[in-house]
């Protein structure tokens, strides 16, 4: 079972993608990604919600940006952006207070109008170099 802790990073600023509530997100992603076996929204600062699948990582982030892109299409949202799905697995012992505990991923799903300056903004290269190969994803939706 592969456990997703989920933030949000909205950085298209338009009235037709406005931000998600944890709840609406749950139950969402549990109807638009057919391998989730639990969503649940948390009350963290960082983390906004809980996902378990059976799918190794990058299959389970892939069905993650598609049911999200499909999540605002069925709210009448805008999609003509980009939907990126940054994870890495929590290699060490979590401090008592984290969610984020040892084997899970935390994923942050961003929506940016350009994916590619927002992950040379953030250094995504050198951050995943940091990492083994096995502990770090990237995925992209694109609309059509």
């Amino acid at each position: 079972m592969t456990t997703f802790l989920v933030s949000h990073n909205l950085q298209v600023a338009s009235e037709s993608c406005p931000p998600w509530d944890g709840l609406q997100l749950a139950a969402g992603l549990e109807r638009f990604c057919p391998t989730v076996t639990s969503a649940e929204a948390l009350s963290h600062p960082h983390w906004r919600l809980r996902l378990e699948s059976p799918l190794d990582a990058p299959l389970f982030a892939e069905e993650l940006v598609a049911g999200w892109a499909l999540l605002r299409s069925d709210h009448g949202h805008g999609v003509n952006h980009g939907i990126l799905a940054l994870g890495g697995r929590k290699d060490t012992p979590a401090a008592s207070s984290s969610p984020l505990g040892f084997g899970a991923w935390g994923v942050d799903v961003v929506e940016t109008p350009d994916p590619d300056a927002f992950l040379e903004g953030i250094q995504w290269e050198q951050l995943k170099a940091g990492r083994p190969a096995d502990g770090v994803f990237e995925v992209l939706y694109k609309p059509q």
